[in-house]
């Protein structure tokens, strides 16, 4: 195994992590922009105010995207799994 293969992995490995948490990441970045904006405009600071909210968006985007991150996570595997032996220098 080169250094291009394992830096070839690492990237490929960076890249699907990125793409498997972007949802929840982003659904959490929005749901708490807002509840800031609402605060703001209310004048309300209470702090647990934007943690349960935040909680049933991610929820729910756990529930919606779960399929497609599994689906994503199993075809990443899947491949380096296939490229075994070619990484290992066997044909």
């Amino acid at each position: 195994m080169s250094d291009a293969d394992v830096t070839e992995i690492a990237t490929q490995t960076m890249l699907v992590a990125a793409k498997v948490a972007a949802p929840i990441l982003l659904t959490a970045l929005l749901v708490g922009f807002m509840i800031s904006l609402f605060q703001a405009a209310t004048q309300i600071q209470e702090p647990t105010l934007s943690f349960v909210p935040k909680m049933i968006a991610v929820a729910i985007a756990l529930l919606v995207t779960g399929n497609w991150v599994l689906a994503e996570l199993v075809s990443f595997t899947e491949h380096l799994f296939e490229s075994l032996p070619r990484l290992l220098g066997r044909s």
